[in-house]
Parts: structure tokens; C-alpha cells; sequence
């Protein structure tokens, strides 16, 4: 009996293999190799001498780092309420039992299918001034004002928050879409005969019973802005100056620019140690009676 079973795990691990040499390339090995990397002076070429924390250390001075790490930041406080008010808010909606619900989820969800680089380019061309379509949009009301949306600091990162706010929010959509058609039914049958409204349903049965997948969304989406790079890069480059440049993107400009992979390697780390904090805080505060942050 024993040997039969060990035949079947060593059978199944034979079709787990391919998958875990992959992992292990592409996943583990890059993981120990870029903190080996951020201990030494390496360029793009080769490794040079070993450092220790002095590019650790060089971070605490040097401004366009801070700077990156602001802007990312700001980013995360920025996206993060709109993604899950919104997402809420359009789940409730496709969630009415109407005709038009599956139109809804359609519509709410077909923008988070889309690739990155094309989401950029619409957004180029819609905020383009003098024919870009917001700014007609916005003379059709009477005035002639005629923003430049990626050129001032402000509207740039208002249009970058509203792009990534109408691409992702999807996703967040039917996560919460989920969770609504979970709640048992008998809770609104028993509240509507006690003679709740509306609104005392949602306040007191929908939002209470939203609170575990409403935690899920906020570590996802905290991570998720943390890690903004490609349609800012693609968008702005970071611009106008650097006013939009978030962290990733000055590892990027680090590593393969300036050729200066070490520190690049170093800038990452601080990242992930960031990530594994906030998540620990967030994993903790939710553990204790449910709660959100």
C-alpha cells in the first residue's frame, strides 16, 4: 500500500516538475541574485567589488530617490479610495436585477482586458490640447479653456489617476460583485419584513457582509499602486520633470540607463521591504474582529 502511494506522488511530481524548474528560474534564482547584486558595484556588464550596505546608505541622501518613493505614494493615496468607492459603487450597480446588468458588467469590465500600451496611447490622444477629446468635451459647455493635461504636475496626475481608475476599477468590480451575490438572501427577507429600508439594509447587512473581500481589494490595490510603472513611463516618462516619476521607474532609469544595477538591486529591496510591511500591518489589522484598516 505504501509503495503505491509513493509510486503515485513520485508520478505526480513528474508532471509538477516542468513547473517548479520554471518557478525556480524565473522566480527564486532572480529573487537571491538581485540581493546579492545590491551588495556589490555591479554594471550592466559585470560585477565589480563588493560594497556591503554603502548603497543602502546612499539612499537616506539622495533626493530623486525620496522624491520617486513620494510620488508613489501619493499615487497610492490618490487611486486607492477612488478604486474601491468606485468598484463598489459600479458593482452595486451591475448587480441591480435589471435588463441591462449584463451590458453593465460588460462595459464596467472590458477596459481592465486591455493592454497597458494601448491604454496609453487613448489617453494621449484624448488629453491632447486644442483637438484632444476632453478638452472639446469641456469647451461644449462654454468655456474656452483649454488645459494642458500632461503638462502641468497637478492635471498630469489627475489624468493619470482617472486613466488607471478606468482601466483597473474592473477587476475590483467583480471582486465585489462576487461577494454581493454571496450574501445569503433570507438576511434582506428578514430585514424587508421587520420593515427596513433600503438604505438600512445596505448600512446594516450589505457593507458589514462586504468587509472581508473589502480588505482583500485594499491589500491588492495597495500593493497593486505601489508597483505603478508602465502607464506613467508611457503616459508622462515621469513628467512633467520628474513630478510623476514613481520608484520602479527610477530603478528602471537606474538599471538600464545609467547602467548602475547594483543600486538599482538596492532601491528594490527598500520596495519589497515596504510591501512585506504594509501587508503584515494590513494581514494583522484585519485578524483582529474583522476589522478594516
Amino acid at each position: 500500500m505504501k509503495k503505491s502511494v509513493w509510486k503515485k506522488d513520485l508520478f505526480a511530481g513528474l508532471f509538477l516538475l516542468p513547473f517548479f524548474l520554471v518557478y525556480v528560474i524565473f522566480t527564486i534564482f532572480p529573487i537571491f541574485k538581485g540581493l546579492q547584486m545590491s551588495f556589490f558595484d555591479w554594471s550592466l556588464i559585470e560585477q565589480g567589488g563588493f560594497v556591503g550596505f554603502t548603497q543602502y546608505f546612499s539612499l537616506f541622501t539622495d533626493p530623486d530617490f525620496w522624491q520617486s518613493l513620494w510620488n508613489t505614494t501619493l499615487f497610492v493615496i490618490l487611486s486607492t479610495p477612488g478604486m474601491i468607492i468606485l468598484a463598489l459603487g459600479l458593482a452595486l450597480l451591475a448587480n441591480l436585477n435589471t435588463k441591462m446588468k449584463t451590458l453593465f458588467r460588460s462595459a464596467y469590465f472590458v477596459p481592465s482586458i486591455l493592454s497597458v500600451s494601448v491604454i496609453s496611447f487613448l489617453a494621449i490622444f484624448m488629453l491632447q490640447p486644442y483637438n484632444g477629446f476632453v478638452n472639446n468635451f469641456i469647451q461644449l459647455f462654454g468655456t474656452s479653456a483649454e488645459p494642458f493635461w500632461l503638462s502641468n504636475p497637478v492635471l498630469a496626475w489627475v489624468s493619470i489617476v482617472g486613466v488607471t481608475l478606468w482601466w483597473t476599477v474592473g477587476f475590483n468590480m467583480i471582486l465585489y460583485l462576487t461577494a454581493l451575490q454571496d450574501i445569503p438572501d433570507h438576511l434582506y427577507e428578514a430585514a424587508e419584513i421587520d420593515g427596513a429600508t433600503r438604505w438600512q439594509m445596505f448600512k446594516s447587512i450589505t457593507l458589514p457582509q462586504l468587509i472581508p473581500i473589502t480588505r482583500v481589494i485594499l491589500l491588492l490595490q495597495i500593493l497593486s499602486s505601489f508597483k505603478v510603472f508602465a502607464q506613467i513611463l508611457l503616459i508622462t516618462n515621469g513628467g512633467p520633470g520628474t513630478a510623476t516619476r514613481p520608484l520602479i521607474q527610477y530603478i528602471y532609469e537606474m538599471g538600464f540607463e545609467r547602467y548602475d544595477l547594483g543600486y538599482a538591486a538596492a532601491m528594490s529591496y527598500v520596495l519589497f521591504f515596504i510591501l512585506l510591511v504594509l501587508s503584515i500591518i494590513q494581514i494583522r489589522a484585519g485578524g483582529r474582529g474583522g476589522r478594516m484598516m
